[in-house]
């Protein structure tokens, strides 16, 4: 079994800067991908920023240019670096990994973390 453990939600005000680490352990895993999510209330979760083995990324347009996602393989964590903060960037924030256990892959996700952004 893996788990995934999310860190770093808040609140901030708008323009501010928050940074949201996830971990996940288990044993006997591989991870080859890794990458953060949210849905804010009434909203469909959406993918915010992604991150592949070769160091692959992928945004969500509405977050290029404020938001940098980065991974440490050895250590199985990724981290979500998050500026110039908008309101609508309020949502629970979800860290999400495929995981291969044996011959099987499958995504697991975290708890969630809120981050609220004051206007």
């Amino acid at each position: 079994q893996v788990q995934l453990v999310e860190s770093g939600g808040g609140l901030v005000q708008a323009g501010g800067s928050l940074r949201l680490s996830c971990a996940a352990s288990g044993s006997a895993f591989s991870i080859s991908f890794m990458g953060w999510y949210r849905q804010a209330r009434g909203n469909q979760r959406e993918l915010v920023a992604g991150i592949r083995n070769g160091d692959s990324t992928i945004y969500a347009d509405s977050v290029k240019g404020r938001f940098t996602i980065s991974r440490d393989i050895g250590k199985n964590t990724v981290a979500l670096q998050m500026n110039s903060l908008k309101p609508e960037d309020t949502a629970v924030y979800y860290c999400a990994a495929d995981v291969t256990t044996g011959v099987n892959t499958r995504a697991y996700w975290g708890q969630g973390t809120q981050v609220t952004v004051s206007s």
